[in-house]
């Protein structure tokens, strides 16, 4: 119980005493006109039963925008309204200290997104909803209209953020998976370009040799038609100078 009170006190929206709620009425006697006798509640250290008051349209008001708090230990039930006092100007200046307190404590970042700075902020609107529940009722549901579409764009936001993170997670790790296949497509291609580097060094090596080859060949080729050629010409002038010596003693 004291680890529940504590908790209910850390809240910056004020609330009445926790109530136990009596689940088994004992059987009494009915009034003297007739009527069955009122549920009853206890409250911590009244020492007995109180008779339950009728709410007012205000207190259903506050009931419906904060919903009372319940929970059971010990096995009994317990439960706590939101509070329908009204503020005074020292209440609010109160509950700014208190919310730059509780700031201070839990250490809350002052910029960027912050879970505990959120979750303050939301308890000090849901208190001036209720300070402002109770003098005009209107401006509290229209504030409530506002808290409510503000939760919802967070909502929305927080929906969107998460989709795009998993959207930005998702595409790195495409890219991750087409690095990797781009770095075997990198890696293949060179292993292939190497390949045909050192097909054109042996085919570079092999047109030298045919070339040298063909160049010897050539040299062979024309040093044997010159031999020929001088063979031929000089056949050609015995055989000239031969004839001419024949045919000159005839004349």
């Amino acid at each position: 119980m004291g680890d529940r009170n504590l908790e209910l006190q850390t809240t910056l929206v004020r609330y009445n005493n926790p109530v136990l709620v009596v689940k088994h009425v004992e059987k009494r006697e009915p009034t003297s006109d007739g009527a069955p006798a009122k549920e009853q509640t206890g409250r911590p250290g009244s020492g007995g039963a109180v008779v339950v008051d009728s709410p007012r349209e205000t207190e259903e008001i506050l009931n419906c925008i904060l919903p009372p708090k319940t929970w059971e230990e010990d096995g009994q039930l317990w439960t706590q309204t939101v509070s329908s006092t009204p503020a005074t100007r020292q209440d609010v200046i109160n509950l700014q200290e208190m919310l730059d307190t509780r700031l201070q404590q839990t250490q809350a970042r002052e910029t960027g997104i912050c879970p505990v700075r959120r979750e303050l902020y939301t308890q000090c609107f849901d208190e001036l909803i209720r300070q402002v529940t109770i003098n005009c009722t209107e401006r509290g549901l229209l504030l409530l209209r506002v808290r409510d579409e503000i939760a919802m764009s967070l909502e929305a936001y927080e929906t969107l953020y998460c989709s795009s993170v998993s959207f930005g997670i998702r595409k790195a790790l495409q890219a991750q998976e087409g690095k990797e296949k781009l770095q075997e497509q990198i890696q293949q291609v060179e292993h292939e370009k190497e390949l045909l580097l050192n097909s054109i060094s042996d085919m570079k090596i092999k047109a030298d040799q045919a070339e040298r080859r063909n160049a010897e060949l050539r040299a062979s080729e024309e040093k044997k038609h010159s031999e020929e050629i001088a063979f031929l010409k000089k056949t050609n002038a015995q055989l000239k100078a031969q004839l001419e010596g024949i045919i000159a003693p005839k004349k």
